[in-house]
């Protein structure tokens, strides 16, 4: 299989997840239209996010959802959703399903604190650091107290956010977020190696951890983002995906694309864990 253009990528993953679901063994829920029983656990699913709160496990798009329900890896996800739907090969690129305006959430300073507290508090993260990505306006509190870590082009301009909920374990995407386009960063941007990491709270864990360098959050294990090229021709790039099946089955393609990428695995599930467990043994 030749790696498919990023335009037919994007609009495999357009696929709607309840049209996905039923041919993946899943079932509707009778009493909640977000919910569906699956052979993996029953997900909530709202527009292209789904949520598989008994395994911790979450994505976006059609792409993400047969990774996870048929346990499979990247290419083979996309080889799936293009036979079972055809159609969507025809369709024009730039299509309004793949295409939404950003809408990123409104800053609200009253809750960051809140905000602070918890990344601080349970997720181990260093004042110091958060309070220069606040400074900088890469990370922020929304109305309803999430943690807003903003991914941005190489032009510096904000292309969508990661969200991260502030009790349980809720994390999502703002509206009309580009992951192809840009992504969240901290560290100085000359540095020489660069971690790549699942999510914003994982990037920021790394850059902690190894005092130095740059780490950037691909806002999900993803093998090939339309960016990870300009990169690799400017930086040494170390693949932190977690340590799992997915995390390692997407960095070995990513690998297997750019092998001048090299693997540098979590000694616990994700850089987040490390860090937490070196904080409890100090």
């Amino acid at each position: 299989m030749n790696w498919p253009s990023r335009d037919h990528v994007d609009r495999l993953r357009a696929v709607p997840l309840e049209a996905v679901l039923p041919l993946c063994g899943g079932a509707p829920d009778r009493h909640d239209q977000r919910k569906w029983h699956t052979p993996a656990g029953t997900l909530s699913v709202s527009g292209p996010k789904f949520m598989n709160w008994s395994r911790g496990i979450g994505g976006g798009g059609a792409i993400d959802l047969v990774i996870h329900l048929k346990n499979v890896g990247f290419r083979d996800a996309l080889a799936w959703l293009a036979e079972h739907f055809a159609g969507v090969a025809g369709r024009a690129p730039g299509s309004a399903a793949a295409r939404a305006p950003l809408r990123l959430p409104a800053p609200d300073s009253s809750r960051l604190d809140r905000v602070r507290d918890y990344l601080t508090v349970q997720r181990g993260l260093a004042p110091a650091i958060l309070d220069a990505l606040i400074a900088s306006g890469e990370l922020s509190a929304d109305g309803q107290a999430n943690a807003v870590f903003v991914l941005r082009s190489e032009t510096g301009a904000p292309v969508g956010a990661e969200l991260r909920g502030t009790s349980g374990r809720w994390r999502g995407m703002a509206p009309g977020s580009r992951k192809d386009l840009g992504f969240f960063a901290v560290g100085a941007q000359a540095a020489a190696t660069v971690i790549l990491c699942e999510s914003a709270i994982d990037a920021v864990s790394a850059f902690q951890l190894r005092h130095a360098g740059r780490a950037i959050s691909t806002a999900g294990a993803r093998p090939n983002p339309a960016w990870l090229p300009a990169l690799l021709s400017t930086h040494h790039l170390l693949c932190g995906f977690d340590a799992d099946p997915t995390g390692d089955r997407m960095a070995d393609e990513l690998i297997a694309l750019h092998p001048a990428v090299r693997r540098l695995r979590p000694t616990l599930h994700d850089w987040n864990d490390v860090l937490c467990a070196e904080r409890t043994i100090a």
